[in-house]
């Protein structure tokens, strides 16, 4: 188990090894929403798509009972045009046999993973997939719960089954390695990180000044 839990944590995550699961991000569930502003959720579920895309990460989405809790929102559907959602019941993702399929055709054994609830939703497919061989991360800024309770202990069961706990901007980073690469002003263009403007502007500033 300790070997195991150091492979998780240790190995680096790359777009080649990669995959993001994102689950029930749906419009009646982010109205219960309450551990972070809606706005920022949005934000931030669309951004880590978008990241994915530039990456060339395989993106699997997928909705809990659209007839009740509603489409996914519509932000992050025109961020990932073309993309099919799998509509199922199961209150674990990976309880959809058509779902669980989607996973394992990517050939990804890293599987990041937001959804909405964080304690369901992200937990539970991520705390199975973790169970049966691959490696979990749970975005915690693009999941959102319905109370810091649920926050809280999604998070310690989360951490206790060996899922890794990571933002949305740092997976993306990781995944891109080198700030040198061609993909770098598209990945930070897609994160929409207001304090990576300003250090843009400001590396921009300083190639004027040494051009001048």
């Amino acid at each position: 188990m300790e070997t195991r839990i150091a492979k998780n944590y240790h190995e680096r995550l790359t777009p080649d090894n990669s995959a993001l699961l994102l689950i029930d991000h749906q419009v009646g569930l982010f109205t219960g929403v309450r551990d972070i502003p809606v706005a920022e959720l949005k934000h931030n579920v669309v951004a880590l798509a978008k990241a994915a895309k530039v990456l060339g990460v395989p993106i699997i989405v997928t909705a809990t009972s659209p007839e009740m809790w509603g489409p996914i929102i519509p932000e992050l559907t025109e961020a990932s045009p073309g993309i099919s959602i799998i509509n199922r019941t199961t209150v674990n993702a990976f309880d959809e046999p058509r779902f669980a399929k989607a996973v394992e055709t990517t050939g990804r054994k890293k599987l990041i993973i937001a959804g909405v609830s964080t304690e369901v939703c992200l937990a539970f497919p991520a705390i199975h997939a973790t169970g049966i061989g691959y490696d979990a991360y749970g975005v915690i800024d693009a999941s959102g719960t319905f109370s810091e309770t649920k926050r809280i202990t999604g998070l310690m069961r989360m951490v206790q089954a060996g899922v890794v706990v990571i933002d949305y901007s740092t997976v993306a980073v990781e995944m891109l390695k080198d700030n040198a690469s061609p993909k770098a002003g598209d990945l930070y263009g897609a994160l929409d990180m207001p304090f990576a403007g300003l250090v843009g502007q400001l590396a921009g500033a300083f190639a004027k000044r040494r051009t001048a």
